[in-house]
């Protein structure tokens, strides 16, 4: 199965937050936000990370 991270991108754009800034407040290394622009998988608990620092649900 196939992973988009379209919105996810869009959200970060919406907050006007850099991919840098989210990887140093999520405590990771900007190699997720790579894995994230070409799809790949990413482990849970970096995609938790995110949510929180974006307050999502």
């Amino acid at each position: 199965m196939a992973v988009c991270y379209n919105k996810f991108f869009k959200l970060l754009i919406d907050k006007k937050m850099t991919n840098p800034e989210l990887a140093e407040r999520a405590g990771f290394s900007v190699n997720i936000i790579t894995r994230l622009k070409r799809d790949h998988y990413v482990f849970l608990d970096s995609i938790e990370k995110i949510c929180n620092v974006l307050g999502c649900r």
